[in-house]
């Protein structure tokens, strides 16, 4: 298995329709920034998750770098705001 550098975790349940909103626009974003992989959890399926990363509400959008947080966005997220965070830290890194 190939370790990517830039890692988004998307962390969700399956009665949240929410998560199920932002699913599609998530994944149709990222078709811009091929070098992020996209990781999604149900935190309900694997409550590890939820615990090592302190989340407590869904949906949960957690960018990491070298395994490393960068930033995090949770339940209510502005998508203007979120790409423009994506192709900051997208180009900075020029991969």
């Amino acid at each position: 298995m190939q370790l990517h550098s830039l890692v988004l975790l998307y962390v969700s349940q399956e009665e949240c329709t929410v998560c199920h909103a932002i699913l599609p626009k998530l994944q149709t974003l990222l078709t811009n920034y091929p070098h992020i992989q996209l990781v999604q959890v149900d935190a309900q399926q694997v409550p590890e998750v939820a615990g090592q990363f302190l989340i407590f509400s869904v949906p949960t959008l957690i960018m990491f770098y070298e395994q490393k947080e960068l930033f995090r966005e949770g339940r209510f997220v502005q998508f203007e705001s979120l790409e423009s965070r994506i192709d900051q830290i997208y180009n900075a890194i020029a991969l």
